[in-house]
């Protein structure tokens, strides 16, 4: 597996969907007479289009993205036409490209009925507040007769025209998109596009020769970035800027009172847990750790149990090959890896909105890179933000807990920006990866897994695409249908032939359904798995929180502060971090009582949770107080 679920913050998808304030949430009705039902997502049709030159120069030609654009336009109508689709991440991903196809063409009423569509199927209150803000502006400002006087009269009647829409937003509501959206605004530019571009887009087409339909969705959006949104990025900026300052207050946090910590001097139960990761460095938790007494540092297999070196766990590498070290070995990035992760923090900073002086320090890099500069900057930053993942969630699954103790088992996220080509023999070995992962933490008597991690079959179709393998979509995606099973199957036996563990997971960072996606573990249904969504301090959902009927629980993954490698503490995002607190409350109620089965500590954390809502939609919000006091006499 190698997707841990923060990732999407680095992704350039979630740079340019989450400024222009377009939502993607989930709802399913009866299909109407004579459409195809659709459920999950491989069931859509493929499209491609044909790219016999650079996307980094047609992304810079109108002519050439609005002719693709009628050709995404005419295949999005026609499947919306013929099929059912009981996912509304699919149908507003599609009225959302329509909509930035209508900007182009200059069709503003279809663009703003577009917008309508959108905010109708969505269900976290502050996506519907904010969704297509950017846009409606634009509408405005280009509607108005004044504006057409200069460059700055239509800047002027666009910054009016957002700070009406702005002002008027709650912002207990709407806070974290706005600080969102103003962080990730500073650093968007056209050559940081560009360059991700020549990166991530040039090598692909150049295989393959054409763009898949999420490619095409992309240059459309990237094309209107680059023409329409970017050259308003000062007026966009200030109007955040007033939002914020005008709303000096913040939310309150509730997870201190909500939070219980075990003493050392209660007589407790040691329990073994397994930060399923990216790696741990050893030496934060040196007092804290399993030990293989069988097993010596001599480079060889001591206790013949096919792992070298497993002192303190095991290891794979991104080909789901095994491997020794507990970390990643940086080689010669270790030399830049401190700037790196100062960088890190600073790009953390900045979706918080925290001045700090890293996020200047990002801001200044990141307006002196060259195109050719950002692949390599990229990739250092996937690097740091990989390396730091697993320490980060183990640290924060044994917070609080003297009595957890650290079964390591790091796997490897592949940080390139070509990636290792998942074929049906990688996918044998990661499944079979999983098997005995699962197997190991049997024999030890690991009782809790963290798994903040996801996969999902178009992972697969990327990377044999990204690698130019396969004649068509259609061979790529039936390669990757194999590839994926192999790792479902493997994965879902191996968590179901353990019922005595108790694996958490993360639900995801894609603000989608994880059963039409088919994302992996989080879309499984197990009664020893419990899958976790995000909220932020105050309990309302993220906006990049995964969800659906297999998200049990919410727990806070906004700003959570651990350890990263070195000792040095910093604050992260994502499900990666709630799934991690919620695997706490499990090995803290097992410390109490180890004679609690999964079903039941399941039951306990699900019980004790607090009924929430937002908008239309409920949710169950992780109490730790609560549930241990259900525990009775044994309460710390």
């Amino acid at each position: 597996m190698n997707r841990p679920t923060w990732i999407s913050y680095m992704t350039l998808p979630a740079l340019l969907l989450g400024t222009l304030l377009v939502a993607n949430v989930a709802s399913a009705g009866d299909p109407p007479a004579g459409k195809i039902k659709i459920t999950k997502l491989d069931d859509l049709p493929q499209h491609t289009y044909a790219c016999p030159g650079k996307v980094s120069d047609m992304i810079k030609s109108a002519e050439q993205v609005k002719a693709l654009a009628q050709k995404v336009r005419k295949d999005i109508e026609a499947d919306m036409a013929k099929y059912a689709v009981g996912d509304a991440s699919t149908m507003q991903r599609w009225h959302g490209t329509l909509q930035t196809i209508a900007m182009l063409r200059g069709d503003y009423e279809d663009a703003a009925a577009r917008i309508e569509l959108v905010r109708a199927l969505e269900d976290k209150e502050a996506k519907k507040l904010t969704s297509g803000m950017t846009t409606l502006s634009i509408i405005a400002a280009k509607s108005d007769a004044k504006a057409g006087a200069s460059p700055s009269a239509y800047k002027q009647a666009f910054r009016g025209a957002l700070a009406k829409r702005v002002a008027k937003l709650p912002w207990d509501t709407v806070q974290d998109i706005v600080q969102q959206s103003k962080g990730r605004m500073e650093f968007l530019s056209d050559n940081l596009i560009m360059g991700m571009v020549q990166a991530q887009m040039d090598p692909v087409t150049a295989k393959t020769g054409e763009l898949s339909a999420d490619m095409a969705g992309a240059v459309i959006r990237m094309h209107f970035m680059m023409g329409e949104i970017l050259p308003l990025k000062g007026e966009l900026l200030a109007v955040y800027q007033e939002k914020i300052d005008a709303n000096k207050t913040v939310k309150t946090d509730i997870w201190a009172a909500r939070n219980i910590s075990l003493a050392t001097g209660q007589k407790l139960t040691p329990v073994l847990m397994a930060p399923w990761d990216s790696g741990t460095d050893t030496e934060i938790f040196k007092d804290r750790l399993f030990v293989n007494g069988s097993e010596k540092p001599s480079g060889k297999d001591d206790d013949g149990n096919g792992f070298v070196d497993d002192i303190h766990g095991i290891a794979y590498d991104y080909h789901a090959r095994r491997t020794t070290g507990y970390l990643f070995p940086l080689g010669d990035a270790a030399d830049r890896m401190s700037t790196v992760m100062a960088y890190t923090k600073g790009l953390m900073d900045l979706q918080a909105v925290i001045d700090s002086p890293e996020a200047t320090a990002l801001k200044k890099h990141m307006a002196s890179l060259a195109p050719e500069d950002v692949e390599g900057f990229i990739q250092d930053l996937s690097l740091a933000g990989n390396y730091a993942h697993g320490t980060h969630v183990a640290g924060i699954m044994v917070e609080g807990n003297p009595f957890a103790r650290l079964l390591i088992a790091r796997h490897t996220y592949d940080y390139h920006t070509i990636p290792v080509a998942r074929t049906v023999e990688w996918g044998t070995r990661d499944g079979k990866k999983c098997l005995d992962t699962v197997n190991y933490f049997k024999q030890h008597g690991v009782r809790v897994v963290n798994m903040s991690w996801g996969e999902a079959q178009k992972d697969a179709e990327v990377s044999l695409e990204a690698n130019g393998i396969g004649a068509s979509a259609e061979e790529r995606r039936e390669t990757a249908r194999k590839v994926f099973t192999l790792q479902k199957e493997g994965l879902f036996q191996a968590i179901k032939n353990a019922p005595d563990i108790l694996f958490v997971c993360a639900a995801g960072n894609a603000d989608n359904d994880v059963e039409f996606d088919e994302d992996i573990p989080s879309s499984f249904d197990l009664p020893n798995l419990l899958v976790v969504g995000a909220v932020d301090q105050a309990g309302d959902p993220t906006s990049f929180t995964s969800f659906g009927r297999t998200v049990q629980v919410y727990a806070n993954g906004f700003e959570v502060e651990s350890y990263v490698p070195g000792g040095a503490r910093m604050k992260f995002s994502g499900t990666s971090m709630a799934s991690p607190n919620v695997a706490n409350l499990a090995g803290k109620l097992l410390a109490i009582d180890p004679n609690l089965t999964p079903a039941k500590i399941v039951d306990l954390i699900k019980s004790g949770a607090d009924q929430a809502t937002d908008g239309s939609s409920s949710y169950l919000l992780m109490n730790p107080k609560k549930t241990i006091a259900k525990l009775g006499g044994t309460r710390p």
